[in-house]
């Protein structure tokens, strides 16, 4: 209907702001990952040019799939999830509009400052300290806008999706405060020791403290709508949203048993890396069975279907994360290239499929038009899937190649070649994520401006 066409044009605006930030910067982090991946099957790829040589653009790349293209698509989901479930407008549009300037301005101060060479030099925590902190302050009037609309909701019972989105803006908040030391604004850093136990603390909750709730989150909402049934277990889910804030917490030390830091804080990482088969098969056990003979209706909710795909991607990094925590494991598996496929099906396969899920959910609602195009979205969609597969695939043999060489003693210059094709194979499966991105960029951008569907 026209009419509600009309109203929709003064609401959900922060959410199709966060929606048009996250399809852009997709693209761009793209981009700056293949030219990385350029660099490591030619490593004077462009080495004449300094503000684009990998040690620069690598940490570019992070923080932008990070920052720029993940966090901005969950964000614009929570926009549309919170205020929905609790029956209210979100509180302030302005703020959200605010919140949305202040966080592209710190990514495009950060990228800018660390083409030039000014990194704090720290894994996920790169990025200069006037760029954190209007990261900082893009999260504080994010959680600020959030918790005024929970104030002022009409729907007294609080839905497990808002408990997430709650939960990971405030706590990141945090726990970006300390994995970025901003108290020493001229480093940005601790020393020796101290400097790692923090950092990692910080390295690994960026993701379960930030990407997984709010992954978490979308998912809650979504799959019961596209299945229409409910929930199977509410009590399931703050089951899992409790034991996923205890436990996941200590698990960021696995990333140093090499590594001379306190024994007992070694126990408790590898013990909390096991135990989270509890908040992760809690949550699969509840959207599975709630999915459970509607794979159908799944299938066609384009939403749904990257998001249901995400929860599979999500059992398969979180087994796999257990296991490298153990150290036997870890003898072959860290420092190489198996922590990068690692990496890249918790972050691409799980966060990123169900952030991509929830912009075409929620894009036919703030837009009150259908999507652009429903061919192009799967056509993403498969090709995000085949990308992960790949890259899963081709990074696990040459993580196992290079960690049985250096466990066995070979040289690194004689293990270089033998890996040398799967990084080859890295750019060819690279260029399906490329194509990816600017796909859904085109299909995101026609929906929000350029959409000739009629109104619904």
């Amino acid at each position: 209907m026209m009419a509600n066409s009309d109203s929709l044009k003064d609401t959900y605006i922060t959410a199709k702001a966060f929606c048009l930030t996250s399809a852009i910067w997709f693209a761009f982090a793209t981009t700056i990952g293949m030219m990385a991946a350029g660099y490591l099957i030619a490593p004077d790829f462009m080495a004449n040019i300094g503000w684009l040589v990998f040690s620069r653009i690598r940490p570019i790349h992070v923080n932008l799939v990070l920052l720029g293209f993940v966090t901005p698509g969950l964000l614009a989901s929570a926009f549309y999830i919170v205020p929905k479930v609790l029956r209210t407008r979100i509180y302030s549009e302005k703020l959200g509009i605010a919140s949305v300037i202040v966080w592209n301005l710190a990514i495009l101060i950060g990228i800018i400052a660390l083409s030039a060479g000014h990194t704090q030099g720290r894994e996920y925590a790169e990025l200069i300290w006037p760029a954190d902190m209007l990261v900082i302050l893009a999260f504080a009037l994010v959680f600020v806008n959030l918790v005024m609309t929970v104030r002022t909701r009409k729907e007294p019972i609080l839905f497990v999706s808002v408990w997430y989105a709650l939960a990971a803006v405030v706590l990141t908040a945090v726990t970006y405060c300390l994995g970025n030391v901003v108290w020493r604004p001229d480093t940005g850093a601790l020393v020796g020791i101290p400097d790692a136990i923090l950092l990692w603390f910080y390295g690994h909750n960026v993701f379960g403290l930030l990407l997984t709730p709010l992954s978490l989150a979308v998912a809650y909402y979504v799959i019961p709508l596209a299945t229409r049934k409910p929930l199977y277990s509410h009590t399931l889910s703050l089951v899992g949203f409790w034991s996923l804030l205890v436990v996941y917490t200590h698990i960021g030390t696995h990333h140093l048993l090499q590594v001379p830091v306190p024994t007992w804080l070694k126990v408790i990482s590898i013990v909390d890396s096991i135990a989270m088969v509890i908040p992760v098969m809690v949550f699969l056990i509840n959207i599975w069975y709630t999915a459970r003979g509607r794979l159908g209706e799944i299938h066609a909710n384009i939403g749904a279907k990257f998001i249901f795909t995400g929860t599979i991607f999500y059992f398969i990094v979180s087994i796999q994360g257990s296991m490298m925590a153990l150290p036997q494991v870890q003898r072959v598996t860290h420092f190489n290239n198996w922590v990068v496929g690692h990496a890249h099906v918790g972050v691409l396969g799980f966060s990123a499929m169900i952030a991509l899920g929830g912009l075409y959910f929620i894009l036919p609602r703030i837009t009150g038009k259908p999507l652009y195009s429903r061919f192009l979205a799967d056509f993403q969609y498969w090709l995000v899937m085949l990308g992960v597969i790949g890259f899963t695939v081709v990074l696990t043999i040459a993580g196992l190649i290079q960690g049985n060489a250096w466990l066995n003693g070979e040289t690194l210059y004689r293990t270089l070649p033998q890996i040398h094709m799967y990084y080859v194979l890295r750019v060819a499966i690279g260029f399906l994520i490329l194509s990816a991105a600017y796909i859904g960029l085109y299909n995101i951008v026609r929906t929000l401006f350029f959409n000739p569907g009629a109104e619904t």
